[in-house]
């Protein structure tokens, strides 16, 4: 029998290696959409340097890779093995950054570990089941954290996905019900353009945890 973590491996053999730089000549950065070198960067995470920062789907690390050089304390999360041994090999000398295999959910849930900042790119965010995850995410966040992430936009939504994988594609207007269900404030979700016509944007939902009083 198929599980995820298999069809996740058979899906990462596909997977390309990022360009060795972008157009700016630099060789880590963070990019939120399915284009190079178009979109937000890493501001939209707020000052990272000194925070525990937690990636959900980190696939091999490139975007966490770059969160570390701005001297976060990193940690990427991926159910494919194939990919944290990529991560790893690639990124694996870096200070403060740490690759792990595992669910999202059973991370979240079974570390003591209190993040300042998660974001999920086109990640796990996009195929967990938000009444589940969103807690999750809310309870290893310290008050004040944030949440960020990106996928496809609803109304882009592809056809049929892979067994055993589920996209969840809520609207803006969903996700933003979904996360003030699961205690979060501060939410903004936007559709980033496309670069060119006949193009899909790209969802960038953005959350904050409620701070104590």
């Amino acid at each position: 029998m198929t599980t995820p973590v298999q069809v996740w491996d058979s899906f990462a053999a596909t997977a390309k290696p990022r360009r060795a730089v972008n157009a700016a000549g630099v060789t880590t950065w963070l990019n939120w959409t399915q284009y190079p070198d178009h979109g937000p960067d890493e501001s939209v995470l707020g000052p990272v340097s000194g925070k525990r920062v937690l990636e959900l789907g980190c696939g091999a690390g490139a975007n966490l890779a770059h969160v570390a050089t701005l001297g976060a304390r990193c940690v990427g999360v991926d159910i494919a093995p194939t990919r944290i041994k990529a991560a790893a090999a690639r990124w694996g000398t870096a200070a403060n950054l740490e690759f792990v295999t595992a669910d999202a959910v059973d991370h979240l849930t079974g570390s003591r570990v209190v993040y300042d900042v998660v974001f999920s790119i086109f990640g796990a965010v996009w195929f967990t089941d938000p009444a589940v995850l969103l807690p999750a995410v809310h309870d290893a966040l310290a008050p004040g954290g944030v949440l960020a992430f990106s996928h496809l936009p609803a109304s882009d939504a592809p056809g049929p996905a892979r067994r055993l994988i589920t996209k969840h594609h809520l609207s803006t207007h969903q996700w933003h019900q979904a996360l003030e269900d699961a205690g979060f404030d501060a939410i903004s979700a936007e559709i980033i353009p496309a670069p060119g016509p006949d193009q899909p944007g790209t969802l960038l939902v953005h959350a904050r945890r409620g701070r104590l009083a």
